[in-house]
């Protein structure tokens, strides 16, 4: 997942950027206001964290404007405001949900994956079901058929990612910057090598793959017809 933190107090965003980065999001910050805005309407957010008191252009108008544009982007508010009357102009300025400083990381990141599992189209909010395959998204545990499927972080996200995508062709630029921390390099191979790994977890025990290759197109996560 790809998270778009907004936040100038570096002690801070530091220590969100970590928790979330071990979690296994991509994550992208900037300090400033304005800068936040321009990220939040020119690139792909699968939710954003960000702070009220900020240089250049407050947490609430970037939210507004990012509103006012139609963007179905997730927003959490970080705010050292407490009264309820600020609460509630947040939520109303478009925000998700409002959580105030100080807070524990645990509670950030669980209203974080809360707004993301809102946000998708799955009709079950907890997990995702592909055929005989289903992804426990509270416990982070996959299991095909009766048999669990243990999988490294990076390859939860990236079978995460495909999952919320079932059905569609997701490229390897759209894998990596969702999946990986850093832009697409056409010379890497880190997509396919990853891609090869998952399908000897998910696919080779069983009769039917559900991860398949489009030539020329990318990957796509699938009950096979």
């Amino acid at each position: 997942m790809r998270l778009l933190l907004i936040e100038d107090d570096l002690k801070i965003a530091a220590f969100v950027s970590k928790g979330f980065k071990e979690a296994g999001f991509v994550v992208e910050h900037t300090s400033d206001g304005k800068s936040g805005l321009h990220m939040a309407l020119t690139s792909t957010y699968d939710v954003a964290v960000i702070d009220i008191m900020l240089p250049g252009l407050d947490g609430l108008s970037i939210i507004d404007e990012v509103r006012r544009r139609r963007f179905k982007l997730p927003v959490i508010i970080l705010s050292a405001k407490r009264s309820i009357d600020e609460r509630v102009e947040g939520l109303q300025a478009g925000g998700d949900d409002y959580l105030t400083k100080p807070f524990a990381f645990t509670e950030l990141l669980a209203r974080v994956q809360a707004l993301i599992r809102r946000a998708s189209d799955t009709p079950d909010p907890t997990g995702i079901t592909v055929g005989d395959l289903y992804i426990d998204l509270l416990r982070h545990t996959v299991k095909r058929k009766d048999k669990k499927i243990d999988l490294q972080p990076r390859e939860f996200s990236l079978l995460e990612y495909l999952a919320r995508n079932q059905g569609r062709v997701v490229s390897k630029t759209m894998i990596m910057e969702h999946v990986w921390d850093y832009n697409f390099d056409p010379k890497t191979n880190v997509v396919e090598s990853r891609i090869c790994r998952l399908r000897d977890k998910i696919d080779k025990d069983f009769n039917s793959p559900l991860i398949h290759t489009v030539r020329g197109a990318g990957y796509v996560l699938r009950e096979t017809p």
